[in-house]
Formats: structure tokens, sequence, C-alpha cells
């Protein structure tokens, strides 16, 4: 009982960490899309990372206390929305679903990819990141196309040469949201992995 106990504590402090850590790397911008949306320091990789190393649920857990963090602190973009059916979709598609989908990152830790255990271990880092940062891109261009493109649609009626009115609603989201998503995929893809290995070699 004792040994489950001093576990769950572990567990908790670890997700808290992760979570705390994810949140301010979240704000750590290195480019911002002028429209909402952002490329920051990796910070998907913490929740990912969690996920690797404890496991899918609590993975998710951490992944959807997270995704209410984000609510929050983009609480200013959902009042844009002024019809309460888009702004259940908005929650849902731009953070709810997203940032809890993170938590699936450690679904292949025990895959055997190959006979080798360390690169078992890398492979399960970079499918799993992989998976989720493409769940997440897919979710956003959920939201561009189903709230944000008409949106946009109306407030630059007047500017014909805006990019809003170039492309249809599913292609104008997917070019916006990869503006910012593919660079993060990128770089959480490279970091996740590392990182993973070196906490895997510190717990050791």
């Amino acid at each position: 009982m004792a040994n489950k106990a001093s576990e769950k504590v572990q567990i908790l402090t670890e997700s808290a960490i992760m979570i705390a850590l994810a949140t301010v790397l979240s704000l750590l911008k290195i480019w911002e899309a002028p429209y909402g949306g952002s490329v920051t320091i990796v910070s998907m990789a913490p929740i990912i990372i969690l996920s690797l190393r404890r496991g899918v649920k609590t993975g998710l857990l951490a992944g959807f206390a997270h995704s209410l963090i984000q609510l929050l602190l983009g609480l200013n973009n959902v009042a844009w929305i002024p019809d309460a059916g888009g702004i259940v979709v908005c929650i849902l598609t731009d953070y709810i679903l997203p940032f809890t989908l993170l938590g699936l990152g450690g679904c292949f830790r025990n895959v055997k990819f190959t006979k080798n255990d360390k690169t078992n271990l890398i492979i399960a880092a970079i499918v799993g990141t992989l998976l989720v940062t493409a769940l997440r891109y897919l979710s956003h261009i959920v939201s561009g196309a189903v709230i944000w493109y008409a949106l946009d649609l109306q407030w630059y009626a007047d500017d014909p040469s805006h990019i809003v009115h170039q492309y249809g609603a599913w292609l104008f989201s997917v070019i916006y949201n990869g503006g910012y998503m593919v660079p993060e995929i990128i770089t959480t893809t490279i970091a996740t992995p590392i990182l993973y290995a070196a906490l895997n070699r510190v717990k050791k």
C-alpha cells in the first residue's frame, strides 16, 4: 500500500510539473500567427513525454487539465464568436480536443518495433509525437474551416485581396493553421525523443 501511495504521489507531482512546464512554454512564442496560433518552444513535448513515461491514462488527464488552462488563456479569442453553437465548437476543436489528445503520445510505448529497447524507446516517441501533433493540426483545421473562415469573410468583406478570399474554407484552414502547426510538429518531433531518452536515462 505504501509503495502504491508513493507512486501515486510521484505521478501527481510529475503531472503537475509537466502541465506547468507545458503552460510556461506555450507562453514563450517564437512566432505568432495574426489571427491566433503560434510557434512555441516545444510546448507540446511535456504532455507527450508524461504519457510516454506514465501511460496514456495519465497523459490524457494531464492533457485535459492543460486544455482547460489553454482555454482560460484564450478566452479573448472565443469572445469573438457571436453564437453559442460556434463557441462550443471552438472550445472543443481549438482547446479541449487538440490539447487533451496530446495525452495519447504514449500509446506506442509498449510496442516492440525492434529487438533493441533503446531503439524502441526512440521510435515510440517519434511515432507517438507525430500522431498526436497531427491530430492537433486536424482539430484546428476543423475549427478554422467551420468557425473562423466564415467570420474572417465577414471581417474582411471590404478587402478582396485578403487571403481569406483566395481559397475555400478547408484549404484556407489547412494553409493558415499549417503556418504555425507544421513548425510545431517538426520541432516537437525532433525534441521529444531526445528529451524522453534523456529523462529515461536519468530515471534509470
